[in-house]
């Protein structure tokens, strides 16, 4: 295992990593099909119909790369989680493994949004183009666009931020307190064993709520949606521990407003 004074400045890499690709996947998501427009080659007359679509090279080939990027973000994603590779990463890395795990997924979400092809000549499944709707839906997604990323980063921070980057681990493991986790109660741990994405409604809002839904844009929505669904198996009891959990922190928080009143 590293010395102690190497693993805080890996753990804080990691998290600037990890930091720097949500900033850039929020711009991804959300800013550039909000704001971006639409290319000059990629206008209405250009588009082809969806039956034509699967004859033309020029939008099936782009589609078949972002395709493979999709398939690599998830392969990794969901291979380094499983419990072999879990146990594997703790031999070699030690404390590290929660860190090393986020600075891949953010690498190879990183590969999917600097090399993602976009299809402005293919088909749209929607598309608001005709007025009021041209001004209004835009603002409208924008507005949802903004609560949905609010409550996000509200949620992460609520499952404990730091821990999911991997910097409790090591903040743990240097000053001697163990494993963050081996802390935690045995509901707690159930849950976190079948939610592996907290924020999933937020993320399909955020995916399918844009004013154009083209063909490339289908496909990210389309897949990610599967596999944030895949990856759920909440049943009543994570849900009552869920409740239970946001009406304790909501009391914790009315009582620390009401000290400050008085």
């Amino acid at each position: 295992m590293a010395p102690a004074l190497l693993l805080v400045p890996a753990a804080l890499a990691s998290f600037i990593l990890a930091f720097g690709t949500g900033v850039e996947f929020v711009r991804f998501t959300s800013l550039r099909p909000l704001l971006g427009g639409i290319s000059e080659s990629g206008g209405p007359d250009a588009r082809q119909g969806w039956l034509a679509a699967l004859q033309d090279q020029s939008i099936l080939v782009p589609l078949a790369w972002d395709l493979g990027l999709l398939l690599l973000f998830v392969g990794q994603h969901s291979l380094m989680a499983t419990e072999t590779v879990k146990s594997w990463m703790s031999r070699y890395f030690g404390v590290l493994q929660r860190s090393l795990y986020v600075a891949c997924t953010a690498l190879a979400l990183q590969l999917v949004m600097r090399y993602w092809e976009p299809v402005p000549r293919g088909p749209v499944l929607w598309e608001a183009r005709a007025e009021p709707w041209a001004t209004w839906v835009p603002l409208l997604c924008f507005v949802l666009h903004v609560i949905s990323w609010l409550l996000i980063f509200s949620i992460l921070l609520v499952f404990d931020y730091a821990e999911l980057m991997g910097l409790k681990q090591v903040y743990y493991h240097v000053l001697g307190l163990g494993e963050p986790l081996a802390l935690k109660s045995p509901r707690a741990l159930r849950l976190f064993s079948h939610l592996r994405h907290p924020v999933c409604v937020e993320l399909l809002t955020v995916l399918w709520v844009v004013p154009t839904l083209g063909t490339d844009r289908l496909l990210l929505a389309l897949l990610l949606t599967l596999y944030l669904g895949l990856a759920h198996g909440l049943d009543q009891q994570d849900l009552r521990y869920l409740r239970a959990q946001l009406q304790r922190k909501l009391h914790l928080l009315s009582r620390t407003q009401d000290g400050e009143a008085e």
